[in-house]
């Protein structure tokens, strides 16, 4: 006799299970990555009086999934090498220097992986 089985009809919700793992828009998982890109960007972005770190703070909606600094002269600083205080750490492109240096971008990715309670 051939096995025999039964199928039934599985209802899957997307954006529930998106919600429960912490992935839906503005979730756990895209606040956190957030909050972690601006706290590895600090100690790469220009610093004077810290209003181009404050600005970074004041105008990224944690969530959005956009970190945005903005001032008269950010976009100037994060492309155009200059003598910045704290040179080299501090200095132009500060993104890219703060993921790819120290493991920041490892451990952002870990630390969303395990928020998102995904397995290793």
């Amino acid at each position: 006799m051939p096995n025999m089985f039964n199928l039934k009809s599985v209802i899957v919700d997307p954006d529930g299970v998106l919600d429960a793992h912490g992935l839906a828009k503005n979730g756990a998982v895209q606040k956190f990555i957030d909050s972690e890109v601006l706290r590895y960007c600090e100690p790469y972005v220009p610093f004077d009086q810290g209003t181009l770190i404050q600005s970074g703070i004041i105008n990224t909606v944690v969530g959005s999934g956009q970190v945005k600094y903005r001032t008269p002269y950010a976009r100037r600083w994060y492309y155009m090498p200059a003598n910045f205080q704290e040179a080299p750490r501090r200095g132009n492109y500060w993104f890219e220097r703060a993921i790819h240096q120290e493991g920041g971008k490892d451990a952002i990715l870990a630390g969303a992986r395990k928020l998102a309670g995904a397995k290793a």
